[in-house]
């Protein structure tokens, strides 16, 4: 019997290796660009880290977290389903703002026991920005900023929208939830199974709900920004302004809520409607409460999360990205060490070399080691045949082209498959 991975935990292979590539050298040049240090967060925390931070009510908490009882020492440990309360975990026992704000950022796998599908998956990738200690407006609206020029340098800008929300503070929320308790237990007969659980514990999710029967009902619903006082409408107000001052296009969307407890005042996604039901690509928000609640001094905080897998979807269909190719299979049936040193030199001037194994240590025919070349998609074949005249054969594998050179002109193969390039 074969073994097979984990459902919804998938292999990332060759074909596939350089899109993430890409996009994580893209994005460690952006957030270097505007400021942000790297740090990096064990897979495995106390189950306690994500119950308080997260919230004991939430999804995540109640039915998607892979946690454990260590045999070891008993302590009960789970496998992160999120970075944000692991990072805020560090910043805390590290002591990260005891001489200021701190500008951060982490990329690497998360995991939630969920139903997989496209964009959707047991194990997935996130990167998580995080700017911790400003209260500001700036610090939202600079959030926003990166992660639309990150947009842009992927090549996808144009497949998202920008939905932008406040939920205000703790008590103008917790007005809002016990109107929204009011209201859906009058429509109690329209909920579904999932939103009758909310509605003792979460109500706000049911505003997420993509029951279409419920769309109807959830419109009509209280909207928070009834709720909203002063201070919290002057900062949602003036992340606004700035952002038309910008000319960065958003859609003021007073259903958007996070999944998530800790959010507070500014919450926005980009969505798409180019991957299916899981249209939400990024999401994040203010979470001024959370320091505090984990253990921390209070301190405002604002932050946001990516799906790594769902941007690499959508930089497929954008065909922004080339696959990499070869620029030459070196064939040979002489020395093998004079193989060795002709691909070395050519390595020398930046050109991506495969040289011919053969296999079994059986050698190849020159017919089956010119079919791998044509097979690995080269640019060029080297073919060294003629090592007693000193003759390399360049061969043009697109158009079958062939031009000798001998093995004294390194310099000149190279730059003749870079001109062709």
């Amino acid at each position: 019997m074969s073994l097979s991975s984990i459902k919804g935990m998938n292999d990332i292979l060759p074909q596939d290796i350089h899109l993430w590539h890409f996009f994580e050298s893209t994005a460690k040049e952006c957030l270097k660009q505007f400021g942000y240090q790297e740090m990096r967060t064990p897979i495995l925390e106390h189950t306690e880290v994500f119950v308080r931070g997260i919230g004991q009510v939430t999804d995540i908490v109640e039915k998607e977290m892979y946690s454990f009882n260590d045999s070891l020492n008993g302590e009960n440990l789970t496998l992160r389903p999120e970075g944000t309360a692991a990072a805020v975990r560090s910043v805390i026992q590290n002591n990260l703002l005891y001489d200021g704000g701190k500008k951060l950022w982490y990329i690497g796998p998360m995991f939630r026991h969920e139903r997989p599908q496209r964009g959707r998956y047991r194990q997935f990738h996130q990167l998580g920005i995080e700017s911790l200690g400003f209260i500001s407006p700036q610090a939202d609206i600079e959030l926003i900023v990166l992660a639309t020029s990150l947009f842009e340098k992927l090549g996808i800008n144009s497949k998202l929208v920008l939905h932008l929300n406040s939920l205000g503070n703790i008590d103008e929320r917790m007005q809002h939830r016990q109107a929204l308790v009011t209201y859906f237990e009058q429509n109690i007969d329209l909920l579904d199974e999932d939103s009758l659980k909310r509605l003792k514990t979460n109500p706000l999710r049911i505003l997420d709900s993509k029951n279409p029967k419920m769309q109807d009902m959830i419109e009509k619903a209280p909207n928070i920004g009834d709720f909203l006082l002063q201070e919290s409408l002057e900062h949602f107000n003036n992340i606004k302004q700035l952002l038309d001052s910008l000319a960065i296009k958003y859609i003021v969307n007073p259903r958007l809520v996070r999944g998530l407890d800790y959010y507070n005042r500014t919450v926005f996604e980009w969505i798409t409607d180019e991957l299916g039901a899981q249209g939400t690509v990024c999401g994040g928000g203010r979470y001024d409460p959370l320091i505090e609640l984990m253990g921390g001094k209070a301190s405002p905080a604002v932050g946001l999360a990516m799906g790594i897998e769902r941007i690499l979807e959508l930089i497929k269909l954008t065909n922004f990205v080339n696959t990499p190719t070869l620029d030459a299979y070196i064939v040979h049936q002489q020395s093998i060490l004079t193989a060795f040193k002709v691909a070395q030199e050519l390595r020398q001037y930046n050109l991506n070399i495969l040289q011919h194994t053969n296999p079994d240590n059986i050698e190849q025919s020159l017919k089956a080691q010119m079919k791998k070349a044509n097979n690995s998609k080269a640019k060029f074949a080297i073919i060294l045949t003629n090592e007693a005249q000193n003759i390399i054969q360049c061969k043009n594998l697109a158009n079958g082209e062939s031009k000798n050179f001998s093995t004294e002109q390194i310099s000149q193969i190279a730059q003749y498959i870079k001109e062709v390039k």
